[in-house]
């Protein structure tokens, strides 16, 4: 009897060893997630096209690889090579061939490239000078839609040898900066159709305007894009739908506007027909761009806007027409969720698709089914399949990756804050989390502000939670999801009631009894960098801060950022409202700051400077007060190379290590 026991005992000794084999997330992990992108069913219905980003730490950059998959399930099958980027691909319309864009060669530029389904390698289709910026197929699949942004003026010699070197930047427009491009003159992009086989393409719109996603009419005649072409793009929101004729060789004649609303009109589709538009569009040009986002359709042959989501109050996006053109499936941002939901033609029987907790990015519609990419809290981006009421998963490009992960509960709260505005966030604590004891808290602040946390998972709320912090993500007033009134409260009022709902929302965790009031700590990026300078200006209770990409003195980024548009419809011009510049920018209280603070930004970054992080990190230190700044060569305002990225958090968890453990 006692072998048989020992036995039994060993047998179970390596059941709970089998089932101890998952481990908290770490950076390595976050590093290997693949994310999945670009959704596209094939004319057919039985394939589907996608964009799956990985990230190589050894050679420390990153690659997107084109796969397909049947829609019936099964193995997905690799199109591009591993290893050369490769995006938006898109089938031609008969099927034959898988078409995406890709530069390859040394110093080449972004062309369009075809696979054959029957086999073969990639052939280029285009040769621009420039490169391609985006294009799409023609109904019949004979020619292709292109834009491309205008040529840079000739060299200064006549020596092509000097080519390569930089000429002057010649500036005299008033939006003059953007990230990630730098210093932006008059060449602006353009709308371009192209017959696979001819030497150029043809130009078919033009002036000192930008146009984009153009889309072929059902019947090939129109080509409907977004183009701002008011008096001053610059200083406007005053994007409309245009349609121009894709014979049109005149780059100017053969342009008729269908949009006529002086906020923003975009993100259009064409109705199976080709008589309507259904597209996102703007009402309240005041507050701007808090403002909401919805649902509505326009006949192209003239007549008014009709808005289908009027009384929704809330921010739709990918507006489309179903295949029988008597429906509109849309994804909408919802209380902390982004779903896909449906209206009528009529603006009637709103419904949501697909009953689950998601965060939808991209779906795809089909004669008998919709496919969805979405992610939930504790899984990264995933295509599904929903066909008869039932989701179908097609993708698992991160399921041997997560299975040993050992995740943290990602729990929604409720509470309420200073003034008894309904408030709600997500808790993510550690894997191993233990309710008699008490937790350090780290505050983490998203972006935006425009934007929300949802049921999609965080990675670093994770990472933080898997090193023992409860994490508290709060979506505070001028997050999406709680309608237009919620959104704009903190218009030209920034880190004032936004500040009052964080700060409610760690309160309300202390209460629950699991966080030590004493070990609190704070941070965020852009947006979150921002709010994180108000808490920490206005509350000396946070004992540890990270803010990164954060704003100092708002007037030192007028002139030097991409933001003069928004200056101008928030704020005002800054001699016009000085002290709303002032009262909005941190570094006015700065000696409030008893927090010790790291602060971090790219080098490059034209969307919040790294001026800002410099010159908080500059009166701290001369106030004597514990700081330290991280500035990331040739990075802009999202952290891309890995290597940075691993750097940024092992700083992160080393700083709130050092403070609140």
């Amino acid at each position: 009897m006692k072998y048989l026991t020992l036995i039994l005992l060993t047998c179970v000794s390596f059941i709970l060893i089998g089932q101890d084999t998952r481990k908290p997330i770490t950076i390595d992990d976050i590093l290997s997630i693949k994310n999945v992108r670009e959704v596209e069913v094939s004319p057919d219905g039985a394939w589907l096209a996608y964009a799956v980003s990985t990230i190589d730490t050894v050679k420390d950059k990153s690659s997107t690889q084109i796969w397909m998959v049947s829609t019936a399930g099964g193995d997905p099958v690799p199109m591009t090579a591993d290893g050369k980027s490769a995006s938006r691909p898109r089938w031609s319309p008969d099927g034959k061939y898988l078409s995406f864009l890709a530069s390859r060669g040394d110093n080449a530029r972004t062309q369009v490239w075809n696979l054959n389904r029957l086999g073969g390698e990639a052939q280029q289709v285009t040769k621009v000078k420039q490169g391609v910026g985006s294009y799409d197929w023609s109904p019949d699949g004979k020619r292709l839609v292109l834009v491309i942004k205008d040529p840079k003026p000739s060299d200064l010699t006549k020596d092509t040898k000097d080519d390569k070197k930089p000429l002057p930047y010649v500036i005299d427009r008033i939006h003059f900066k953007q990230d990630y491009q730098g210093y932006l003159d008059r060449r602006r992009n353009h709308i371009y159709v192209y017959t696979p086989g001819d030497s150029t393409a043809i130009q078919i719109t033009s002036g000192d305007y930008d146009d984009s996603n153009p889309k072929w009419s059902p019947d090939g005649k129109w080509i409907a894009f977004v183009s701002n072409r008011s008096e001053n793009p610059d200083l406007s929101y005053d994007n409309n739908i245009w349609l121009v004729d894709p014979d049109n060789k005149d780059k100017g004649a053969n342009i008729k506007q269908v949009t006529n609303n002086p906020v923003t009109d975009s993100n259009h589709s064409w109705s199976p027909d080709g008589q309507s538009l259904v597209y996102i569009t703007s009402t309240n040009g005041d507050i701007m761009p808090f403002s909401m986002r919805y649902i509505a359709t326009i006949d192209v042959n003239g007549g008014s806007p009709r808005i289908l989501t009027g009384d929704l109050d809330r921010r739709t996006s990918s507006p489309m027409y179903s295949k029988d053109g008597k429906t509109i499936f849309f994804s909408i941002s919802d209380e902390g969720e982004r779903y896909l939901a449906s209206v009528d033609l009529n603006g009637e029987n709103f419904k949501r698709v697909i009953d689950v907790h998601m965060n939808i990015s991209d779906f795809a519609i089909a004669d008998d089914a919709i496919y969805s990419l979405h992610s939930n809290e504790f899984e990264s981006s995933a295509i599904y399949k929903f066909s008869n009421n039932r989701l179908e998963k097609l993708t698992r490009v991160n399921d041997d990756l997560f299975s040993g992960i050992d995740m943290g509960s990602h729990e929604k709260v409720n509470f309420k804050s200073k003034d008894g505005t309904d408030v709600e966030g997500f808790v993510i604590k550690p894997p191993d989390f233990d309710a008699t004891q008490k937790y350090p808290l780290i505050l983490w602040i998203h972006g935006g502000p425009i934007s929300q946390y949802s049921y999609s998972i965080h990675t670093t709320g994770q990472f933080l939670a898997a090193n023992g912090y409860v994490v508290l993500l709060v979506n505070p007033r001028g997050s999406t999801g709680h309608g237009e009134a919620f959104c704009k409260a903190i218009f030209a009022d920034w880190g004032n009631k936004d500040y009052d709902d964080v700060i409610a929302g760690v309160d309300h965790l202390i209460d629950e009894g699991y966080v030590d009031e004493n070990r609190l700590g704070v941070g965020g990026w852009s947006y979150g960098g921002i709010l994180t300078n108000y808490v920490i200006t206005k509350n000396q209770r946070f004992k540890a801060a990270i803010s990164g990409a954060g704003l100092g003195i708002i007037t030192a980024n007028f002139g030097h950022d991409q933001y003069v548009k928004w200056y101008n419809a928030e704020f005002g011009m800054p001699w016009e409202n000085r002290e709303v510049w002032e009262r909005l920018s941190p570094f006015y209280q700065v000696e409030n700051i008893t927090t010790p603070t790291l602060w971090m930004g790219g080098a490059v970054d034209w969307n919040v400077p790294i001026i800002n992080c410099e010159q908080m990190y500059l009166a701290m230190k001369a106030l004597g007060r514990e700081t330290q700044l991280v500035v990331y060569p040739g990075e802009h305002h999202g952290i891309r190379r890995p290597s940075f990225q691993r750097d940024r958090w092992t700083r992160w968890l080393n700083w709130y290590d050092k403070y609140l453990k």
